[in-house]
């Protein structure tokens, strides 16, 4: 499967992102390059010493070093036998941590938020495997979680993904009972484990219900660059003046029946999900998490590649 064929086979009942146009998925590489596709082997630097490019020390030779790696001007100069140790290259290692809850399957714009976290899957992998750098994926809230190691070349990887949370849509329509979900409190303390310091994770979500995972994130951020990529939709904001409407919240099935005809229950409303939208904020910058926000209404990639310049990812 190839990034062209995820694009493919949309119907107005899964309407999905659409075709991503390479303009801007080239624009999107441009505004994440410094991060992601400009840390190519040779400019991101390990901690440790191996054999990279860029010159570490010269140190006098010893048994069992490799002779190609002689240094013949100091050692004509001293007599004594020198080699030359360089820094390692290493490749930027991403983490996508992916939302498969019921809350996702939710839409009324233009597609539903787990198509725009499949846009933002294929995109982030299109920029963050290339020239050797990994891409690792953690999936939470779904009945197919997957775990699976960094590695390099992104159409497997995606393939994977989206099969992923295509299982997670059809568990969500079919007559099994459901199973207990992984948190994203547990998908944060995988990659803590599993992720080398110094790695980019993206965490897409809309961060819906208890706010648990703040410590496990916390952790995250002091040894990784963090995203936290929100994904709304209008109606989460605002209540239309409808009648009477049924609401049922997609996680726990639990169904209000309200009286939308009335003034104050939409201001009470309205006002109740911008203070929830505040405190999640406030939560993510308060662990020094970058913060992007994109709707179900409108061009999620042209609105994550601005979101991304401003908070001063690339250059």
């Amino acid at each position: 499967m190839t990034l062209s064929s995820l694009a493919r086979g949309r119907s107005k009942a899964k309407p999905g992102p659409g075709p991503t146009p390479q303009a801007l998925l080239r624009a999107l590489d441009v505004t994440v390059g410094r991060r992601i596709r400009g840390l190519v082997p040779g400019e991101y630097r390990a901690h440790d010493l191996g054999g990279g490019t860029e010159l570490a020390q010269v140190r006098p030779y010893q048994p069992g070093d490799d002779v190609r790696r002689i240094d013949w001007n100091v050692t004509a100069r001293t007599t004594v036998p020198h080699v030359r140790i360089h820094v390692p290259e290493r490749a930027l290692t991403t983490w996508l941590v992916l939302d498969c809850s019921a809350s996702m399957t939710f839409g009324t714009a233009d597609r539903r938020k787990a198509d725009v976290a499949e846009g933002v899957a294929v995109a982030m992998g299109h920029i963050a495997t290339q020239r050797g750098n990994r891409l690792g994926l953690v999936t939470f809230g779904g009945r197919s979680d997957r775990r699976l190691p960094a590695r390099g070349g992104r159409d497997g990887l995606l393939a994977v993904l989206l099969t992923s949370r295509n299982q997670g849509d059809e568990d969500l329509t079919g007559g099994d009972a459901p199973r207990p979900a992984a948190s994203l409190e547990s998908a944060l303390q995988f990659v803590a484990a599993a992720a080398t310091r110094g790695g980019l994770v993206a965490v897409v979500s809309d961060f819906r219900g208890s706010r648990d995972w703040r410590r496990p994130l916390a952790a995250v951020a002091a040894r990784h660059h963090v995203l936290a990529i929100e994904i709304r939709d209008p109606r989460e904001d605002v209540l239309p003046d409808v009648g009477d409407l049924t609401l049922i919240d997609a996680e726990s099935g639990r169904q209000v029946r309200v009286d939308t005809s009335s003034r104050r229950l939409r201001e009470r409303f309205a006002a109740a999900a911008a203070a929830d939208r505040a405190s999640l904020t406030a939560d993510l910058r308060r662990v020094g998490v970058g913060h992007v926000v994109l709707s179900t209404s409108g061009s999620w990639l042209r609105s994550l590649a601005a979101q991304l310049r401003v908070l001063g990812i690339a250059s």
